[in-house]
């Protein structure tokens, strides 16, 4: 992993658009800093793309959309909000194509948007409900994410955020879902699980496509991609702009890809470091 300080003044310039992890990478302790929803802004206002993609639920994901948390009042500045890595977004009725569905009339601004179909999601509610039972069952230990009530697409455990799991734990968690058929990823906070062969990489293709008919994949010289943990390193592994902020150090052992660049500063600070580096090259 390279300084940050490294990344090419040119490289920078070209970009037209930023995806980004939530937990850890945008947020510290929990929350977005006034800081990192700055810098969210400013990337916005400077004509770049904006899109966080996380493990989160997609009802965890509304609040942060709709500007409705005790935090901050504003809508977080971005296209759209990738939730279940990659399954479900809500992004802006004014850029959304075929196959939304509104959300309530308090909140028309927003549609909500499946990767899947509605017949394949609930196929795979009944599949993931016996998978989690199977995990409490067998590691008697492990209890359920907290925010496990807005999720549509996929089961989370939890490891780091209000419960511990060692990394036996962690594994055996994994590999009960791997058994399952299901995808499993490590965030730094909880484990996903959910079937089908989507991921962030996926999301990202699929928003891309959907809200502005662009084939990432032919452009991928122009986006970055900011991150913290093992499960992001689908996205490390493809984008050729890709950060980590600096606490990636804590899954240096674990990571089979890294980002190519890292940042001097941790969490939403680190994020803001990126965010600054990209609107210097513009200026």
């Amino acid at each position: 992993m390279t300084p940050l300080s490294d990344w090419p003044l040119e490289d920078r310039r070209r970009l037209i658009g930023v995806f980004t992890d939530i937990d850890d990478t945008l947020t510290t302790d929990g929350a977005i800093t006034t800081e990192a929803l700055q810098a969210l802004s400013d990337l916005k206002a400077a004509g770049l793309h904006v899109i966080p993609i996380t493990g989160r639920p997609i009802g965890w994901c509304e609040p942060f959309a709709n500007g409705n948390t005790a935090q901050h009042s504003a809508p977080w500045a971005v296209d759209a909000i990738v939730a279940e890595n990659g399954a479900v977004a809500f992004t802006a009725n004014n850029l959304c194509g075929i196959g939304l569905q509104p959300l309530s009339n308090k909140r028309k601004q927003l549609s909500k948007i499946y990767l899947q179909t509605d017949a394949t999601r609930a196929l795979n509610v009944t599949r993931m409900q016996q998978v989690a039972a199977q995990v409490l069952r067998e590691v008697p230990e492990a209890r359920l994410s907290q925010d496990s009530h807005g999720r549509e697409t996929d089961i989370a455990i939890d490891h780091s955020e209000f419960a511990h799991l060692p990394p036996d734990k962690i594994a055996q968690v994994v590999a009960i879902m791997q058994a399952a058929g299901m995808t499993a990823t490590v965030s730094s906070i909880h484990i996903n699980g959910w079937f089908g062969a989507h991921n962030k990489l996926e999301g990202a293709r699929w928003i891309a496509r959907e809200l502005f008919g662009r084939a990432l994949d032919a452009e991928l010289s122009q986006w970055a991609y900011v991150g913290d943990s093992t499960n992001d390193k689908v996205m490390f592994a493809h984008f050729q702009h890709s950060i980590g902020v600096a606490n990636i150090r804590r899954f240096a052992a674990e990571l089979t890809h890294a980002p190519r660049y890292i940042t001097a500063a941790e969490r939403g600070t680190g994020f803001a470091e990126v965010a600054q580096a990209i609107l210097t090259a513009r200026a």
